[in-house]
């Protein structure tokens, strides 16, 4: 087994860990920093890939945000954050049992196929992955209206946010 297998499966099970922790800890502030955890574990994934611009943009974007999210979230609700009631709901088995299934299935699936022992092929130096991924945001041809989409979303949202929370301080 290679260095990089074993730091994949530490990293696999690093995440794997946390994300259990982001849906089973009653504390809003423990499942926030495991979600951080989580979403680290894939920026390292995708270090692993020599993909270092989605590494940094995972961190950046992902952790920053969450983190920046989670602070606007806190102070514009204003909510005590006590642990008040059950940290599991009374269906948690039935989730357990259906991702266990989908989990079997998937291994099932994959066992006979060989792409999972291939290694992909090293690129080029000349290949210039920032620029392709540039190109590919505001190409029409490609990913710009989904992108753009995507940003009027979170500006709706936003404004959303700072709408409800300037209703409710006038309430108060």
């Amino acid at each position: 087994m290679t260095v990089a297998q074993i730091i994949f499966l530490i990293t696999a099970a690093v995440i794997l860990g946390s994300a259990a922790m982001v849906v089973t800890t009653r504390n809003l502030v423990h499942a926030a920093l495991w979600l951080i955890v989580t979403l680290f574990g894939a920026a390292v994934l995708f270090a692993m890939l020599n993909a270092g611009f989605i590494a940094v943009v995972q961190v950046v974007v992902y952790i920053g945000a969450i983190a920046i999210l989670f602070i606007f979230a806190v102070m514009l609700t204003r909510r005590e954050m006590n642990d008040t009631g059950p940290g599991l709901n009374k269906g948690w088995w039935l989730s357990a049992v259906t991702s266990a299934l989908t989990f079997g299935g998937l291994v099932w699936l994959l066992q006979g196929w060989d792409g999972l022992s291939k290694v992909a092929p090293a690129l080029g130096s000349e290949f210039d992955a920032i620029g392709a991924l540039a190109n590919a945001l505001v190409s029409p041809e490609a990913y710009v209206l989904p992108f753009e989409v995507a940003s009027v979303l979170l500006l709706a949202a936003l404004v959303g946010a700072v709408y409800i929370a300037f209703q409710r301080k006038g309430e108060e």
